[in-house]
This record gives C-alpha cells, sequence and structure tokens, in this order.
C-alpha cells in the first residue's frame, strides 16, 4: 500500500524557511493554547472540589465538636449528682438543701441531626471528602451520639420519673448513678478519641474550628434577625387587617 504524505504548501519547496518557522510557531501557540485551556479548568476544577471538601469537613468537625461539649456537661452532671449524693450521706441534715440540685443535674444532651443527614445521605458529599477512613470515624461517632442520648440520658430520665423518689433522704440515696456514670465516661471517652483522630486527619485545629463555630454562630444570629423581623412584619399587617374589620363591624354599609 502506497500512502502519501501531502506536505502543506508553505512547506513546499521554494517557500522558504520563514514559511517554516511561521508553520511551527503556529502549531506550537495552538498547542500552549489547548494546554492551557485544558490546565486552567483542570485547575479550576480542582480547587472549587478542595474548597467544597474543606467546608464539608468544617461543618462535620463544628458538629462533632458541639456535640461532644454537650456530652461532656451530661458527664458531668452525672458525677455532680453522685457527689451530691455523697454528702446527703455524709451529713443528711442538707437534705432540704440539696434535694433539688438532683433534678437540675439529669443528664441530657442537645444536638441537630441536620450535619449527619447532610454528611450521611449523599454518596457525592463523602466522594468529595475523599476519604474513608474520615467517613468510617464521622459515622461511628454519630452511632455514639446517638446511644448515649437513648442509652443514658433518656434511659435516667425515664428511670428517675418511674421509679426514683427524691422527696425523700431514702428515696434520693437509693437510686444507682454508678452503672451509667462508668458508660458515659466509656462512650465519652472513645468520642473524644474519635474526634481527635478526625482532626488530626483532616488537618484542622481547634482555633480553625472555634472560628467556624463563631461564623456560623453569627450567620444563625442574622437569620433569626430576619425571622424576627418577617414576623414582626406579618403580626403588623394581621393587626392592620384586624382594626379594619372591627372598624367595619361598626359601621352599618349597605
Amino acid at each position: 500500500m502506497n500512502i502519501k504524505l501531502h506536505t502543506p504548501k508553505s512547506l513546499k519547496a521554494g517557500s522558504g524557511m520563514s514559511s517554516i518557522k511561521q508553520f511551527l510557531l503556529s502549531l506550537f501557540a495552538t498547542s500552549v493554547s489547548i494546554a492551557l485551556t485544558f490546565g486552567t479548568a483542570a485547575v479550576i476544577d480542582h480547587h472549587a472540589k478542595q474548597k467544597s471538601k474543606r467546608e464539608i469537613v468544617m461543618m462535620v468537625m463544628c458538629d462533632m465538636y458541639t456535640s461532644l461539649s454537650s456530652i461532656e456537661k451530661a458527664d458531668s452532671m452525672i458525677r455532680q449528682s453522685m457527689d451530691v449524693q455523697r454528702q446527703l450521706a455524709e451529713n443528711p441534715a442538707l437534705f432540704d438543701k440539696l434535694r433539688f440540685q438532683i433534678a437540675h443535674l439529669m443528664p441530657r444532651v442537645e444536638y441537630t441531626e441536620t450535619t449527619e443527614r447532610i454528611f450521611s445521605s449523599s454518596i457525592e458529599t463523602i466522594n468529595t471528602v475523599g476519604n474513608v477512613l474520615f467517613t468510617e470515624n464521622v459515622a461511628e461517632f454519630y452511632q455514639m451520639r446517638k446511644f448515649y442520648k437513648s442509652n443514658i440520658c433518656d434511659s435516667v430520665f425515664n428511670e428517675v420519673a418511674q421509679k426514683a423518689s427524691f422527696t425523700t433522704l431514702k428515696g434520693t440515696l437509693e437510686y444507682q448513678y454508678v452503672d451509667y456514670a462508668l458508660i458515659s465516661n466509656g462512650v465519652l471517652t472513645d468520642m473524644q478519641h474519635l474526634y481527635a483522630l478526625c482532626k488530626e486527619m483532616m488537618e484542622v485545629s481547634d482555633e480553625e474550628i472555634e472560628a467556624y463555630r463563631k461564623e456560623r454562630e453569627l450567620i444563625e444570629k442574622s437569620m433569626s434577625e430576619e425571622d424576627d423581623t418577617s414576623n414582626s412584619t406579618i403580626n403588623e399587617i394581621m393587626q392592620l387587617q384586624k382594626d379594619i374589620d372591627e372598624s367595619k363591624s361598626k359601621l352599618k354599609l349597605e
């Protein structure tokens, strides 16, 4: 098979070296243009993905931080309740003074599942983070959070409501916190470990988490103020209509 290569007219004999240089420069410029086009697009895409990844990571870490703070407080409440029992056992005369403290020391955790749902329900979100171990640690953290609320906070509250009687010294001293205190400490320690691992894994500092948390608080405060303004306007409109209706009822309109 004979293959004929067609030489551009500009490169045929007699066209001169200037034409060759012009062709090569044109080819080089085209190549550079293509490289820059695709290279720039790749850089922009990479930057966008990294920004999205960082935002997701910071959102999750902030949620973990807030949840952990609430659970640390609940764990402290259980031990404080035991300390009140110790004081009463050593000095029953303090019962009238301390009896109501236990009721205010019921362990409870406060959190929303918004971030958990966003993080867990979308495979795209998980792919954006791109770290399987981080995803597994976060999932385990959220499972422990649910366990703590259900099996410690809710259980203590239900038992106290159904069985314990803090109206008497005997009832106050007979309630056993020890099992809950031991479980609480164990779960809290594991959650603190997972939190520390996630921070290290994604190279996030305490200062960054605190700054992000404050930024979110400002946004939420601004949104709350906007809602208040909107509600005030709605109330004003409804009051105007009420005034109109009341005034109309006093008129005899044909």
